[in-house]
């Protein structure tokens, strides 16, 4: 069995129960996703709060990555919904660092990626939908609703209109979670498999390491992306919030 799930793909995503618990008949047990959960957001508190305790007026490389990862996110926020959106700084900043420590955490061989899971990325891009539906009724009322009424459209047309602006906005939350989650998941199974070959032909011999060259190297190649993938899901997970965090903001801005 443990040599089988060396090479099998899916094995990586499944979640297994740390500390089984039960209340009331559901299981609310502690599983390998929780916990790498936990270790995301400890990771990432842990590093902003070390790397900018001192404060240094002339900053170390790591107080220079945290102060640049608050600069992007701030300059995306504010290009996206402008200086009242900024409000919503400490939302967008820590979906992204979460979203971008649980990407790259799940490149160390035998971590689990929590983003490789549609409930986890479902439930991210949901609390950003929420967000922008509470703060747009609060801060505009029946106002908000002209984000569902552009201006400009003939009265024939507008019933057309409304349906489709409606669906679009409905299917936001879908498409911010299943991007982020299908990135993951397709790489991670494309990297899984590839370093499955690399251990099934070495293990066949001279021929078979001969074999195993080009594998290995898209493997190594495929780790590259998948870094890169890391960074950009995590940004682009960030600046769409911030594109619907503008529409709570200025819901007839469009």
């Amino acid at each position: 069995m443990a040599a089988a799930d060396k090479v099998d793909p899916i094995h990586q995503f499944h979640i297994n129960n740390i500390i089984p618990l039960n209340i009331g008949g559901y299981d609310v047990s502690f599983t390998n996703s929780a916990l790498f959960m936990v270790v995301t957001v400890v990771l990432a508190s842990g590093f902003l709060l070390l790397t900018t305790s001192g404060r240094a007026l002339i900053p170390t490389r790591l107080q220079s990555v945290s102060e640049m990862s608050y600069e992007f996110v701030a300059s995306m926020l504010r290009d996206s919904a402008g200086s009242h959106g900024m409000k919503f700084f400490p939302l967008v900043f820590s979906l992204f660092m979460f979203v971008l420590t649980a990407n790259l955490l799940g490149l160390f061989p035998y971590f689990f990626t929590v983003t490789t899971h549609i409930i986890v990325t479902f439930a991210l891009a949901a609390l950003v939908i929420c967000t922008v539906i509470l703060y747009g009724f609060y801060k505009h009322g029946l106002g908000f609703l002209k984000l569902f009424v552009p201006s400009g459209v003939p009265a024939v047309l507008l019933p057309l209109v409304v349906a489709i602006e409606v669906i679009s906005f409905l299917s936001r939350p879908i498409s911010l979670s299943v991007r982020l989650f299908a990135n993951m998941l397709a790489g991670h199974i494309t990297l899984k498999v590839f370093a499955g070959f690399v251990v099934t032909l070495t293990s066949m011999g001279a021929v078979g390491i001969a074999g195993a060259v080009l594998p290995l190297i898209m493997t190594v190649a495929i780790t590259a992306l998948e870094i890169l993938v890391a960074f950009l899901q995590a940004y682009v997970f960030a600046v769409l919030t911030c594109m619907y965090l503008n529409d709570a903001v200025h819901p007839g801005g469009h």
